[in-house]
């Protein structure tokens, strides 16, 4: 399964080991709550989603990596204490409590959450003292003579053995107590993921024309080269940064995050296009006030690669504005419902015992708001607010409507458009506006591509019956 369909069972398995009946017992008794064991290559993103389901499902998430721990660590120390068996008095070796069961309850205590994740990763590459501990740890949910607290939920997550060395095999009895699932890497679905978090536009540009180089690792004896999709996320931190100060972007750069020498060169020498394809195509122009006959006729005689270059630079600017304008739509409705909450009157005097509401919304924005602001002008300054989000929401209609019509004058209803469709459909923020606001042209070409592929989907089937009854 790819990630992002391990992190959806990864949230179901949470609510279903957390249910509980009317009488308060687990829906699936606790000794039948098997562990679930991810094995995937590395920097595929198995601990990224581990915080992404804990923050969906309300629930706590305590990590380890287990290979930074000892014996003593992960099953506490002996000591030495009395105990009476036939009234005779006996000396016998007793373990305190393990440190990653103690950092759950510390954790408990720190954030009030009694149900959660206890995520610990690298499980099949413990030295070989602690071997023994994490077979019974995922066979009984315990460490040493302490179990995991009831309402947490164990994942482990290790590598396949051709990725490390170090890996330990688990026997069946093992295996049989645990829910295995394998990960493999998957571009489009990274892309959604990097969309939203606004990985720089260059990698997600260059990816989605060489997926091909999103994810591989090559390992032998005299080399070893590999590109990760952790690898990309943090080279995309590092460019953002590096943008904002001025500094250049080089091979030997990228070559500290990609660590293949023909990936990290190829992605530079895209950059350098990249660059140069945001200087030719007045994208913000092209947006607001639309394409001109000159831009059109450029991205027309140009190459796939730029055409997609182009197409994935104006996909990156609105979507930055979708989030913009969500944004501002969630701030302007929080605080009109904090205002239908209090009767105007009575704001100035309760506000401060008030600032609670601001908080069950969930919204720290709305809280800001209303502390930066006189309580006077409070109704005033709301409608100030809505005024600017039905005006950014009316200018990136807009825009939609520009974007749209350069494509489809431009390129037709190609490739590109099925690119541009696919993205907006794939991102939170833009799913938001377009449905939120109607943007007629996205539906109706979405709608025309859905039916497209049922049409080849069907004219698939109907060969393969055909061949059947041939055959």
């Amino acid at each position: 399964m790819n990630i992002k369909e391990a992190k959806e069972e990864i949230i179901h398995t949470v609510k279903a080991y957390t249910a509980q009946d009317e009488n308060g017992n687990y829906l699936i008794p606790i000794p039948n709550q098997r562990p679930i064991f991810l094995v995937g290559p590395p920097g595929i993103g198995k601990t990224a989603i581990m915080e992404q389901a804990s923050k969906q499902c309300e629930v706590g998430i305590v990590s380890y990596t287990i290979t930074h721990h000892t014996r003593q660590s992960a099953i506490g120390l002996p000591h030495i204490t009395h105990k009476t068996y036939d009234g005779k008095n006996y000396e016998i070796t007793e373990y305190t409590m393990s440190e990653i069961i103690a950092s759950i309850y510390d954790y408990i205590e720190e954030t009030g959450y009694t149900k959660g994740i206890l995520f610990i990763d690298e499980i099949n590459c413990v030295s070989e003292t602690l071997a023994p501990t994490m077979l019974q740890f995922l066979q009984y949910k315990t460490f040493g003579t302490h179990k995991v607290p009831d309402g947490w939920i164990i994942v482990a997550a290790g590598n396949p053995p051709e990725y490390n060395k170090s890996v330990r095999t688990f026997d069946i009895a093992t295996l049989d107590r645990v829910r295995k699932m394998e990960i493999y890497a998957d571009f489009e679905v990274w892309k959604e993921y990097a969309l939203t978090n606004r990985v720089h536009g260059a990698i997600i540009s260059y990816l989605s024309i060489k997926k091909e180089n999103f994810y591989q690792i090559e390992s032998d004896e005299e080399v070893k080269s590999f590109v990760t999709a952790r690898g990309w996320e943090d080279l995309s931190k590092l460019m953002i940064a590096y943008e904002k100060l001025g500094l250049p972007i080089e091979k030997n750069l990228v070559e500290q995050f990609l660590q293949d020498s023909s990936v990290a060169r190829d992605f530079t020498s895209y950059f350098l296009l990249y660059e140069k394809y945001k200087e030719v195509y007045p994208i913000e122009e092209i947006l607001d006030n639309g394409a001109k006959d000159s831009d059109c006729l450029r991205i027309k005689e140009a190459k796939f690669d730029e055409r997609l270059s182009v197409i994935e630079l104006m996909i990156y600017k609105l979507l930055d504005d979708c989030k913009k304008t969500h944004q501002l739509d969630s701030l302007m409705r929080g605080v009109f419902r904090y205002l239908k909450s209090i009767p105007i009157e009575e704001l100035q005097e309760n506000i401060k015992a008030k600032r609670q509401i601001l908080k069950d919304f969930e919204s720290i924005q709305v809280f800001d708001w209303i502390e930066a602001r006189e309580i006077y002008s409070l109704k005033e300054e709301f409608y100030q607010l809505k005024d600017e989000t039905i005006n950014c929401a009316n200018q990136l209609k807009i825009k939609f409507e520009h974007a749209f019509a350069f494509i489809k004058k431009s390129l037709g209803v190609g490739q590109e458009m099925v690119l541009f469709i696919s993205d907006l459909a794939n991102n939170e923020d833009s799913v938001w506006y377009l449905s939120t606001y109607e943007v007629s042209q996205f539906f109706t070409y979405s709608t025309q591509f859905q039916l497209e592929e049922r049409e080849k989907q069907l004219q698939k089937d109907i060969l393969e019956v055909q061949n059947l009854f041939i055959t």
